[in-house]
């Protein structure tokens, strides 16, 4: 073949080659615009009950959702294990937008860590869109009890281990890991009751006096400690919390120890960037909307927006920090 007729059929495939990646560009590009299609509603799962701190969190960014992707965004409650039910659906999904979930740690992070635990997802499993808050840990008692500060406490559940319970959302959740670095640095140890369904639950029985200590977060207790119904003993931060400011950290009152629920939005790994560009710039409006900050801040909370990328470095860091704590909140057998 002459070396022009050569060099022409070169052109000529080359050309319809360019052509192809071109359409194929256009038909993601396309794909990204359609999302979300019209009259297709995105499901955010909420894996603990109605009425916790996670799921207020989903329900004041929800409206902001739904406006900024122009489709309704409907709320589901999945409770039970720990938040492993409403995990497992959320990875289980189609990694097409349509379905978002509520990622809270310790639970997201530690459940797949443990083998006993039979998850059937990793941290890979998740893809990251944004963190919304961290929610320091609290420990509380009943208005009447005997206890008047975090000393009294501790002492009393030194001298007695395990005569007093305490609640947590769940086996290896953040209340569970905070009993534990209590116990590990102070030597008192409460007996854990585990309420899976999330703090709704343990709320509920800590106000009939089922469980003796309410351990929670600074979300879950702003409302109680104003009704008069419990009395909020230490906050396991460095700073005391803006909503509770008579409350003393752990800290100062001589205990070196730190614990909180971080939250954010995740999806199934696998949503085409364009996709995931348009959830990760919603949620980041949604979060940072200043009626949303206001309202998170009337629960006690400090928005601490991060984006997807930085949220799956935090998460990945996390995860290396639980490892080494995580044998002193497995299941004995």
């Amino acid at each position: 073949m002459p070396r022009a007729r050569i060099i022409a059929a070169f052109a000529a495939v080359t050309l319809v080659a360019l052509t192809g990646c071109g359409a194929n560009a256009g038909a993601a590009n396309t794909a990204a615009d359609d999302f979300p299609k019209k009259g297709k509603s995105i499901d955010l799962i909420v894996s603990f009950s109605s009425g916790g701190a996670v799921d207020t969190a989903a329900r004041l960014v929800q409206p902001i959702l739904e406006k900024e992707l122009g489709t309704n965004v409907e709320v589901i409650n999945k409770p039970g294990a720990g938040g492993q039910i409403g995990y497992t659906q959320l990875t289980s999904a189609k990694p097409d937008g349509y379905t978002i979930g509520a990622t809270g740690s310790p639970s997201v992070v530690v459940s797949p860590l443990d083998p006993a635990r039979g998850a059937k997802y990793t941290r890979d499993s998740f893809q990251p869109l944004g963190r919304q808050v961290i929610d320091p840990t609290v420990i509380a008692v009943q208005p009447d009890s005997p206890y008047k500060t975090l000393k009294e406490l501790l002492e009393a559940a030194k001298a007695k281990p395990k005569s007093m319970t305490a609640s947590t959302t769940g086996l290896q959740t953040g209340e569970h890991f905070a009993l534990a670095q209590i116990q590990q640095t102070t030597g008192a140890e409460f007996a854990p009751v585990h309420f899976s369904e999330g703090a709704s639950q343990a709320t509920t029985a800590f106000l009939g006096k089922h469980v003796d200590v309410l351990v929670a977060n600074v979300s879950d207790v702003t409302d109680l400690t104003k009704q008069g119904k419990a009395r909020v003993l230490g906050v396991m931060t460095a700073e005391r919390a803006p909503s509770l400011p008579d409350v003393p950290t752990f800290k100062e009152s001589g205990y070196e120890i730190e614990a909180g629920t971080v939250r954010g939005y995740s999806a199934p790994a696998g949503l085409p960037d364009a996709v995931a560009k348009k959830l990760e710039a919603a949620l980041q409006k949604a979060i940072e909307d200043p009626t949303v900050v206001q309202k998170m801040k009337d629960l006690g909370l400090q928005t601490s927006y991060l984006n997807g990328a930085d949220y799956k470095e935090f998460w990945a860091g996390q995860e290396d920090g639980f490892k080494k704590v995580l044998p002193l909140v497995q299941k004995k057998d």
